[in-house]
């Protein structure tokens, strides 16, 4: 039976390690499939994806998958049986890809764009029937950007949280390393 999980939390919030948990619990012994939306662009962001491999079980496979997750699953899934549980990390930094992705698209059609990937996402899970836990940073909790790509970034992850959060059967936000019910099983979708 699929089911998405999403956890939402700050910036160093403990959200990711705390998604960790909730897949390796979810997993038991079986391995669980990591897809990673983030590209080590500097050292800093090569130290980051650094901490989060050595924190995953070592029978975790790994899917780099900074552009199109459906797409970089649906190859895997050819390859091989799809994943009991998977584990995505994270939504802010595959919309942030996105966007540079296809910077100078007008406004609107790129927020249809990777609002409906988003949705594309939630579905392809269901269809697979993997149980998912999805990671995103809450960008309500934040300052307003001072520039208007930093703005339409806020807007666009707000967005796109908004729409996962609708399509899954539990949310939690991630609070100081706490997990935060927001969504429990059971509220409707």
């Amino acid at each position: 039976m699929s089911s998405i999980h999403l956890v939402l939390g700050g910036i160093r919030s403990g959200k990711s390690a705390y998604a960790e948990r909730l897949a390796a619990e979810i997993a038991g012994r079986e391995p669980a499939l990591y897809v990673a939306t983030g590209i080590a662009v500097d050292a800093e962001m090569e130290e980051r994806i650094q901490r989060h491999q050595q924190r995953r079980p070592q029978n975790w496979q790994t899917l780099e998958a900074p552009l199109n997750p459906v797409g970089a699953l649906q190859d895997q899934s050819r390859a091989m049986d799809p994943p009991t549980v998977l584990l995505l990390d994270s939504m802010d930094v595959w919309v942030s890809n996105l966007m540079l992705e296809h910077e100078g698209t007008p406004r609107s059609e790129l927020e249809a764009r990777i609002v409906g990937a988003a949705r594309r996402l939630a579905e392809y899970i269901r269809e697979i029937d993997s149980q998912a836990v999805v990671v995103s940073s809450e960008i309500g909790h934040s300052l307003v950007a001072t520039t208007a790509m930093g703005r339409q970034f806020q807007d666009l992850l707000g967005t796109v949280n908004q729409a996962m959060a609708e399509e899954a059967d539990q949310v939690t936000m991630v609070v100081a390393g706490l997990p935060v019910p927001i969504k429990p099983t059971g509220t409707a979708r």
